[in-house]
């Protein structure tokens, strides 16, 4: 067995434009598109907010997992942009297909992805070589996400 450890980088949390936008049943799924709006990051590693760029291109099977395709820009504290990327899974439950289909999501659905971060600003160069992890949810009621990003060391 190898050794690891993760160490916790940030939490953020991030308000989704509202309504969601639907491109609908396609091949590869149900596809859902949902923008960013803005956010905030805090955290022992990291702080900032979450600029009001880029969204999730959602694709929920027919087993009710939603595939993530996520990209973000954070800003912290201190004026370093960071690129943030990542694909993981949401489960919104064996009828998750059908209630979205329907207009009428869970209210709460747990999330799990691996979160790949950008940066240039020489303060903030440690970030390009991590991996990360995040556990989080998404909140339909309030159009909302949240996240505990952990560095997988």
């Amino acid at each position: 067995m190898f050794d690891y450890a993760m160490e916790h980088i940030c939490s953020y949390s991030a308000t989704l434009q509202s309504p969601f936008e639907g491109i609908g049943e396609t091949p590869l799924g149900l596809r859902v598109n949902a923008y960013v709006s803005g956010g905030e990051v805090s955290g022992p590693r990291l702080r900032g907010r979450v600029l009001p760029v880029g969204g999730d291109w959602l694709t929920i099977r027919r087993d009710g997992m939603g595939m993530l395709d996520v990209r973000a820009t954070m800003e912290t504290h201190d004026g370093a942009l960071i690129d943030v990327q990542y694909q993981g899974l949401m489960d919104l439950g064996a009828d998750g297909y059908a209630r979205m289909l329907a207009g009428d999501p869970p209210v709460r659905a747990a999330i799990r992805a691996v979160p790949r971060l950008v940066c240039a600003h020489p303060d903030y160069l440690w970030l390009n070589r991590l991996q990360c992890l995040n556990i989080g949810e998404v909140d339909f009621a309030t159009a909302t996400v949240a996240y505990d990003m952990y560095a997988l060391r």
